[in-house]
C-alpha cells in the first residue's frame, strides 16, 4: 500500500462530503479498510501544508504525488484508493 495524505479543513462542506465518500468506499471494499490515510487539518499545521503545491481542500497526495484537489466525486475519491492499493 502507498502513502495517502489528505489535506482539509473542518468547516469544509465539501472535506466532509468526501470523508462520507470514503466512509462508503470501505464500507463497500473491504481491501480499502487497509489504506492508511494521513489526514492534515490545514488550518493546524500550515508549515506542512505549506512545503506542498495545493490550493483547494480536500487535496489527496498519493506516495508525494496529487492525485485530486478540490470538489470530490465518489469516483474521483475512489481513484486515489486505487492509486493507493
Amino acid at each position: 500500500m502507498k502513502k495517502v495524505l489528505m489535506f482539509y479543513l473542518e468547516n469544509c462542506p465539501h472535506c466532509k462530503n468526501a470523508q462520507k465518500m470514503m466512509d462508503e468506499l470501505v464500507s463497500k471494499n473491504p481491501e480499502y479498510k487497509n489504506i492508511k490515510i494521513e489526514k492534515v487539518e490545514e488550518s493546524k499545521n500550515v508549515k506542512i501544508a505549506s512545503t506542498y503545491d495545493y490550493y483547494y481542500v480536500p487535496t489527496y497526495y498519493v506516495d508525494g504525488q496529487k492525485i485530486h484537489e478540490g470538489v470530490p466525486t465518489l469516483e474521483k475519491v475512489e481513484n486515489v484508493f486505487k492509486k493507493a492499493i
